[in-house]
């Protein structure tokens, strides 16, 4: 589909430039992958994509991606680590995300890796409903979100959830939620709405919802928070509100502000601090 900004509808103009610069941001600001170790590529050999019937979105099929560490022995509650994508992304994104998986299976964690519906979903953090993503009415209908969008986001987060913990032996204790960009995002927004399901979470470059006030509902979960000062993308500052948010409920946090570190570059440079910090901390 083609369509230009100025025959957008004014509500619509300043949602059409952010998800195209969230979507487009290895133009904006590139990062080079460097070249995966041996691990790193045995790991993501070991991906799967599955998939389970979406109920509430119709019976849909919607598929999402796992990873399963080579010490898994089904015995064992194993760790699990629930990763968001970015905008315009989808579920390999956080599993190619520099050396996660390396870490994963260093660490033993099981990975899964929701689709959030679609690309553009962000997880509920902008609403049940997400008009901040709504594609004009006057589109061709195939290229239309559903009036739900941000709920069926939100919920496909939470059944792939479930379809793991049903599949393999998850540790209730020790089930995390991480993210990127509009995912940091989702992180925040899932991770205070549902705090009992979550050890810690840890948000990079988040696109944070528009109010912190949320962060009250989860006081008690440990977080850590990766953002560059350089991020061209979202706005360090708005980051370091949430931070002192967290320093005002008298949290458990640990905030890594990476001094010229890019929207791409801070979190997939740092993961590895990410998973150290993840392995230190229970459900409470």
């Amino acid at each position: 589909m083609t369509f230009y900004l100025h025959q957008l509808k004014p509500r619509f103009l300043f949602t059409a430039v952010l998800a195209l610069l969230l979507s487009t941001q290895s133009f904006s600001q590139p990062w080079e992958q460097p070249a995966r170790s041996q691990a790193n590529l045995d790991a993501l050999e070991r991906v799967e994509t599955k998939s389970y019937r979406f109920e509430q979105a119709g019976g849909i099929k919607m598929e999402y991606a796992l990873f399963v560490p080579s010490t898994y022995d089904g015995a064992t509650p194993t760790p699990l680590v629930i990763a968001l994508h970015g905008l315009g992304s989808g579920i390999m994104y956080m599993m190619q995300y520099n050396d996660l998986l390396e870490y994963a299976e260093n660490y033993g964690f099981i990975v899964a890796t929701p689709m959030g519906y679609n690309e553009r979903g962000w997880y509920g953090a902008r609403g049940l409903g997400n008009a901040f993503s709504r594609i004009p009415g006057n589109a061709p209908a195939a290229a239309r979100n559903p009036v739900n969008l941000g709920q069926l986001s939100e919920l496909d987060v939470l059944n792939v959830l479930a379809e793991v913990k049903n599949e393999l032996n998850v540790n209730q204790n020790r089930t995390y939620l991480i993210g990127q960009s509009m995912g940091g995002g989702g992180t925040w927004y899932l991770g205070t709405k549902y705090p009992d399901i979550w050890a810690a979470l840890a948000p990079m470059a988040p696109a944070a919802p528009r109010d912190s006030s949320i962060l009250e509902n989860a006081t008690q979960l440990p977080v850590m928070v990766v953002m560059g000062d350089a991020d061209q993308l979202v706005d360090v500052k708005v980051t370091r509100l949430w931070i002192e948010k967290m320093k005002e409920l008298n949290m458990n946090y640990e905030y890594l502000e990476i001094a010229g570190g890019s929207h791409a570059s801070a979190g997939r440079e740092n993961i590895g601090k990410v998973f150290e910090f993840l392995d230190r901390h229970r459900k409470q």
